[in-house]
């Protein structure tokens, strides 16, 4: 049975970050507009790709986009399965406030402690109260384990191990 919960998105799920919508980093187009990004997932069917990062002072998320984001065979996964959504996270600069609202509304719904934290999910619309509610799949992180200089090749068996379970309960 599907999970799904309640977000209480008031400002980031009704007003569309206007600032920021998306951007283009190393071949990957990276939304950060839930809105924007959850329009996407519904035109192409394809589930969001959630990287809650810390850009300007996380180690492992700059060692998660070295060793992981930027490898030939993510950026072919990515564009084949999934809408990629950046929710960062950052220190020395300061975010708009509608998109740092929007970000922290999905790290308190997911209950992210640690980062980087990827979460696979889909945004629902309650037809009858309509709420939006976020379907999780699962989540991910920097993939431990896995062979020196071969990450991605761990990262991707998890993120397909999530996105096969989730169309087994469909």
């Amino acid at each position: 049975m599907k999970q799904l919960f309640s977000v209480f998105l008031v400002l980031a799920l009704m007003v569309s970050v206007q600032s920021i919508g998306q951007e283009k980093k190393d071949g990957l187009v990276w939304y950060t507009d839930l809105m924007k990004a959850n329009e996407q997932s519904k035109t192409t069917k394809k589930p969001i790709f959630g990287f809650f990062t810390g850009s300007d002072w996380c180690g492992w998320c700059h060692k998660l986009q070295n060793d992981v984001f930027s490898k030939p065979e993510f950026k072919k996964w990515a564009a084949e399965n999934v809408i990629l959504l950046e929710l960062d996270f950052p220190r020395r600069k300061q975010l708009p406030a509608d998109l740092a609202q929007q970000n922290s509304s999905l790290q308190q719904a997911f209950q992210v402690q640690g980062y980087p934290t990827i979460w696979l999910f889909n945004v629902v619309e309650d037809k009858a109260t309509k709420n939006m509610n976020l379907n999780p799949m699962g989540s991910l992180g920097y993939p431990q384990g896995a062979t020196a200089g071969k990450e991605q090749v761990k990262f991707l068996a998890d993120a397909n191990n999530i996105l096969a379970q989730a169309k087994a309960k469909k």
